[in-house]
């Protein structure tokens, strides 16, 4: 079974977004001093990723103040390319 080149796009479609929330997460984990490019950084993976994590904070319920987010969004990624590969491939 050979992927196709759509296959290979979202694959890759996916592995990036989700190493981008796995920045954004590893990132809010650090204090680093300001710095004009780490704040630029930081903005735009705020804007790319929060949005996606914020659909997720609404319905999951906080669990001792633990963010599971993160974990669910990369969860649900890999969830909906599995399926769109399934329907591509039966097409």
């Amino acid at each position: 079974m050979s992927k196709t080149t759509l296959e290979n796009f979202l694959q890759s479609l996916v592995l990036v977004y989700s190493l981008l929330i796995i920045i954004y997460v590893v990132m809010g984990f650090l204090t680093l001093p300001y710095n004009l490019w780490i704040g630029r950084i930081r903005g735009f993976l705020h804007d790319t990723v929060e949005p996606y994590l914020a659909m997720w904070r609404r319905v999951l319920p906080s669990v001792g103040g633990l963010d599971f987010s993160p974990l669910i969004g990369i969860i649900a990624l890999q969830l909906v390319l599995q399926i769109v590969v399934v329907i591509i491939n039966r097409a």
